[in-house]
């Protein structure tokens, strides 16, 4: 493909899960990438081919050089809200499509409907790319499968019980993958100005059943034990914010017993079903066996 008149795409937390992978798809596709990054060290795990930008959404004007000459940002936010504003405004000066990687808030179903602050912020941020005009999708990916490295992959790895709370809560975990796929394809195919996809893994799945599924890729069972959500909360203090946390208990304790909430978006902008989360903890099982 003439990369010549095709303007760059500029990715911002481009070495983050989802960020990460959305570069590569957008080089496979032939579309120039500019990656944004809060330090020049952080990219060099990106492709020599993108070209790297320092910047900072706290700061505003630091993104000036890498939206100049842009034809589109893929916006994941990752700051603190007070500078969304002026960050929106700054897009709409520069370029006329954002693919916004925001959170399924609206969705009627109890998981989604906990009091959330990133939900809160997210739907500000919504508000302020509407107020532009400028050609925005956004894309709603629920719960990742990924986490469950964060959360469940040290207690694997040191073939310990797994210890969680409310292991009968239904998800229906979404691979990295497929999110990344997702957001490359609105941002250089035709056709997905205005669009809003909540974006979900192909089925409904408790909490104990995918850590199952996790033993099922390792080839020996992991055993599961329920665990109270204040002892949740204390085991929790320190690596993540009390709102936080809540909202997971109350979102979790909200899914009991409700079938996970399941879209066919994922499918319908790719051609492809999405990825099982036994497919993704097959491609993932060393992660769950030699450490991160």
């Amino acid at each position: 493909m003439d990369q010549t008149h095709i303007p760059p795409v500029l990715v911002t937390g481009a070495t983050g899960r989802v960020g990460r992978v959305v570069v590569d798809q957008l080089l496979d596709a032939g579309i120039p990438v500019r990656a944004l990054t809060h330090r020049a060290e952080a990219a060099a795990t990106l492709p020599a081919k993108v070209e790297v930008f320092t910047g900072d959404l706290t700061a505003p004007e630091s993104l000036d050089p890498a939206l100049n000459g842009a034809g589109a940002v893929f916006l994941v936010w990752t700051a603190p809200p007070q500078t969304a504003a002026a960050v929106v405004e700054r897009l709409a000066a520069h370029l006329r499509r954002v693919v916004f990687l925001s959170s399924p808030h609206q969705t009627p179903h109890p998981f989604f409907q906990q009091p959330n602050p990133m939900a809160t912020l997210h739907a500000d941020i919504e508000r302020l790319i509407a107020a532009t005009g400028l050609e925005s999708t956004i894309i709603r990916p629920g719960m990742l499968s990924s986490n469950s490295l964060a959360w469940w992959a040290p207690a694997i790895r040191s073939r310990e019980v797994v210890r969680w709370p409310y292991g009968a809560a239904e998800t229906a975990p979404i691979d990295d993958r497929d999110v990344a796929a997702v957001a490359a394809r609105t941002l250089h195919q035709d056709g997905h100005v205005g669009g809003d996809y909540v974006l979900t893994g192909p089925e409904s799945l408790t909490q104990a059943a995918q850590v199952g599924i996790i033993g099922d890729a390792l080839g020996h069972r992991i055993p599961f034990e329920e665990m109270t959500p204040d002892e949740f909360r204390s085991l929790s203090e320190g690596t993540a914010p009390k709102s936080v946390i809540d909202m997971l208990l109350n979102a979790w304790s909200a899914a009991v017993g409700q079938p996970a909430y399941i879209t066919t978006a994922v499918a319908d902008i790719l051609g492809t079903p999405p990825r099982t989360f036994h497919q993704w903890a097959a491609d993932h099982a060393t992660a769950f066996t030699e450490g991160p």
